[in-house]
């Protein structure tokens, strides 16, 4: 354990020293920043908008008593939304997306030795493939978390309207009281946080690949399962932390 957390310690290290021009940087990031963010737009869409509906609608199912407004279900929904739903379950979805993505890609390149070949032209490879990675998700992962948030909440009004459990005026009533800004703030940390875990550890499970295919795809998965165990160890923490 810990002989592998000083190894990732070291890799993050080589990655931000000797690093690319400003302008390579830039263009890599970009294009990883395509591969992650823009790709997994239409799987966050619809995941992000069922949790809500579905999220809306079985509150609505439990919540029984005559006496809780029917407005409390619009609160609940948004809270549970912003707090949890939307930034861990997003980050949980990119792990499996994204996470086997990079560590897949990666992998492929370091059995195949186009690493050793970035290597031997004098091309510091960690700066060059994997600092974009880092970078593009830490860009990415909040905007794809801020998207998920307004489906989530959309999908819960459709929900609740459509099914006739509430009524629209209840619904966004709800969603109004008692609204606390630093929630957001509080979503947006914890999704930069799940971005660098689940592109550091995936960079990392894939850059030190060996063998052959069979191994590419074992640190394809242990990429996905080790990023969302430290998502949610990460969750936990943070909410201990800053809540």
């Amino acid at each position: 354990m810990l002989t592998t957390f000083g190894s990732f310690v070291l890799f993050l290290r080589g990655m931000v020293t000797r690093t690319e021009r400003f302008r390579v940087l830039w263009n890599r990031t970009i294009d990883e920043a395509i591969l992650i963010g823009v790709d997994s737009v239409f799987i966050v869409s619809i995941v992000s908008a069922f949790i809500g509906a579905v999220t809306c609608v079985q509150i609505a199912y439990n919540l029984t008593n005559p006496l809780i407004p029917q407005s409390t279900i619009g609160y609940m929904v948004r809270e549970m939304t912003i707090l949890e739903l939307a930034p861990t379950i997003t980050s949980i979805v990119l792990a499996g997306k994204v996470g086997s993505s990079i560590a897949g890609g990666l992998g492929t390149m370091r059995i195949t030795e186009q690493i050793s070949a970035l290597e031997v032209m004098g091309i510091n490879s960690t700066s060059y493939l994997v600092l974009p990675r880092i970078l593009a998700a830490l860009l990415m992962f909040p905007m794809l978390v801020i998207m998920a948030m307004l489906l989530s909440i959309m999908g819960g009004y459709l929900a609740g309207t459509l099914t006739g459990v509430m009524t629209a005026q209840d619904y966004i009533e709800g969603i109004r009281t008692d609204f606390i800004p630093y929630n957001i703030v509080f979503a947006l940390i914890k999704a930069v946080v799940f971005a660098f875990l689940v592109s550091g550890i995936s960079s990392f499970k894939g850059y030190f690949t060996t063998g052959g295919a069979l191994e590419v795809g074992a640190a394809s998965t242990g990429a996905v399962t080790n990023s969302i165990i430290a998502i949610l160890i990460a969750d936990f923490a943070l909410a201990a932390i800053l809540l």
